[in-house]
């Protein structure tokens, strides 16, 4: 298949996005994206041995270093920042040095936040190997770390020099993985994208059994549709909170869960429900949802957390202003806000049936 661009369309920020298979090992010119001379890969002890190589051979003449971290949502810490900024301190890394983010959406969050913070901003790329990474966390300049009570509660706006998406890592790709990455796709559908939402609905299956051309193509439209967010709100001054619906309830089961027990993905589809619950949508297309994400392979269902746990960890999400919760609700499939206007009571009714 040709490789697909997308621009991130962010003035002197801006950046493509490449979507294609074989990209890795190929004669994709990545090199041409690399300012200086000095090359740090960042990815992890199960990635690397399958896709490092591939990364180094298209960076030609360029000096490549590679730091490898343990795997895990549990290891996206400020300890593990430190890590790498120990490297690049130990190899005298210069201003004009690329990190180079090989792997999912921890590696990617944890070498963004690196790349912010070293001299106060060095290049990086990002090269995502999941599902969940290719449509969602490596666009658009997000990156950090957790804390024991929240989610990316540390962290820094880091727009990278290029979005590299190989479809073809997909292969290797574990299934309870692929379907986490899934929920993002059906997200980005819901909330801005009732077409998309059909499709997906008609495609699932061919999603969930890797058919190359449908992924390619819910990988393209989920990048489309989160650049344009982007575009409109780089910071997450107003439209961009939409990207997080389902976050505020998800978030708050992975802290309470404890972080790498449910994936984030399938955090946010529990959360996605519940939600929609809050939102009040019609009930065709309530179930609609529910019957997507499960045909995905997702749970629709929250797992056993006291009310009080869940509204602690809630009160620790990063839309809270004033001490207020906001919420990313349904007006329908497709149609998206954001308030603090809520049915407390059923808010309560959602958290408690979730304690059961």
């Amino acid at each position: 298949m040709k490789p697909r661009s997308i621009t991130v369309d962010l003035g002197q920020r801006s950046y493509p996005i490449v979507i294609g298979n074989g990209l890795l090992g190929g004669d994709f010119d990545l090199a041409g994206y690399v300012r200086g001379s000095d090359c740090l890969v960042v990815t992890n002890e199960t990635v690397a041995p399958l896709f490092l190589q591939g990364v180094i051979e298209l960076l030609g003449t360029k000096a490549v270093d590679s730091i490898e971290l343990p795997d895990g949502e549990e290891f996206k810490t400020v300890e593990t920042v430190g890590r790498i900024l120990d490297r690049l301190v130990d190899r005298g890394a210069n201003r004009d040095t690329t990190l180079i983010a090989l792997g999912g959406g921890v590696v990617g969050d944890i070498t963004g936040f690196a790349a912010a913070c070293y001299m106060r901003g060095v290049d990086f790329i990002q090269a995502p190997t999941t599902l969940l990474a290719q449509v969602d966390s490596s666009v658009g300049g997000k990156t950090g770390v957790n804390h024991p009570k929240g989610k990316n509660l540390i962290g820094a706006f880091h727009q990278p020099k290029i979005v590299m998406i190989d479809t073809d890592t997909l292969k290797r790709l574990p299934d309870r993985e692929l379907k986490a990455g899934l929920a993002e796709v059906i997200k980005h559908g819901a909330i801005v994208d009732a077409e998309f939402f059909g499709w997906l609905e008609d495609n699932i299956e061919a999603l969930i059994t890797r058919d190359p051309e449908a992924l390619a193509y819910a990988i393209q439209r989920s990048c489309e549709i989160k650049a344009a967010v982007v575009a409109e709100d780089e910071r997450e001054a107003g439209r961009r909170a939409i990207l997080n619906f389902g976050h505020t309830f998800g978030h708050a089961i992975e802290r309470c869960q404890g972080y790498g027990e449910w994936l984030h993905g399938e955090a946010v589809a529990a959360g996605m429900v519940m939600a929609a619950k809050l939102s009040n949508i019609d009930l065709a297309e309530f179930e609609r949802l529910c019957r997507l994400i499960g045909r995905a392979g997702l749970p629709i269902a929250a797992p056993s957390i006291a009310v009080a746990d869940m509204l602690a960890a809630m009160g620790m999400d990063k839309k809270v202003h004033g001490k207020q919760l906001h919420f990313v609700l349904l007006e329908s499939l497709g149609k998206t806000f954001v308030t603090t206007e809520y049915d407390d009571a059923l808010l309560e009714r959602i958290l408690g049936a979730a304690d059961r």
